[in-house]
């Protein structure tokens, strides 16, 4: 679900084809926009205290997270099967070059070279638009949770005595915390005072799941000249 947009929107749908990938992630099912959301420290904290917070995890840990991110995964399947389709035809064409290509005649191999290239250029256009696209709508999920998370976090920073809440999402040198411990973060307090107030339910499962990874794919590489080694990119699941 690599994090992106709250991961692994950290796209991880964990929907790639090559992880069709995260994560997740949303991905599709486990994991994120480009940059974790963030949230102002409030500036009448006042305590003494020093915390962490995983912002990402915490989005995507809420009841509400978990609903909206299988809701956009679920969303975003079939352009998943659409590109693991298109991404499989190319494949078998690239397949038929390399085992009859030799047997051609140059007008015949010449069109099929033709025809994986036009593939290639449609699957990396295709994957990039709903790449995109998936990160959009994540970051207008991860966004709106944010907004919902903020008074929450300042509620309970202003009742425990905390002057200083870090963003614990990527550790150094992704993000500022070089080390940390399981005493100085409140991701999960914050997560169940969440849950406790917005009335969502749970997810069947009983454990929320990352956004997977947006969905991308490598379209295997089509000879100029020469027929190449049959394509190992395979479709991750």
């Amino acid at each position: 679900m690599k994090r992106t947009f709250i991961a692994t929107a950290m796209l991880a749908m964990v929907f790639t084809i090559s992880a069709l990938a995260q994560t997740g992630s949303p991905t599709p099912g486990g994991a994120a926009p480009a940059t974790s959301p963030s949230v102002t420290p409030p500036a009448s904290a006042g305590g003494a205290k020093v915390g962490t917070i995983d912002m990402q995890g915490a989005i995507a840990a809420t009841n509400e997270g978990a609903r909206d991110f299988e809701a956009l995964n679920k969303k975003f399947e079939p352009r998943r099967t659409e590109l693991q389709n298109l991404n499989t035809e190319i494949e078998n064409l690239q397949k038929q070059l390399n085992t009859q290509g030799d047997k051609m005649n140059e007008e015949a191999r010449a069109n099929l070279v033709k025809s994986i290239e036009t593939k290639k250029k449609t699957l990396q256009r295709s994957m990039e638009d709903a790449q995109t696209e998936y990160q959009q709508q994540g970051s207008e999920i991860a966004q709106r949770l944010v907004q919902k998370l903020a008074p929450v976090i300042e509620k309970y920073v202003k009742a425990n005595g905390y002057g200083l809440l870090l963003d614990s999402s990527g550790q150094w040198p992704q993000g500022p915390i070089v080390m940390t411990s399981a005493q100085m973060d409140i991701t999960k307090a914050i997560v169940d005072a969440y849950n406790a107030q917005s009335g969502v339910a749970p997810p069947a499962s009983g454990s929320a799941a990352r956004p997977s990874a947006s969905p991308t794919t490598k379209p295997a590489t089509t000879p100029a000249t020469k027929p190449p080694a049959p394509a190992t990119t395979k479709p991750q699941q």
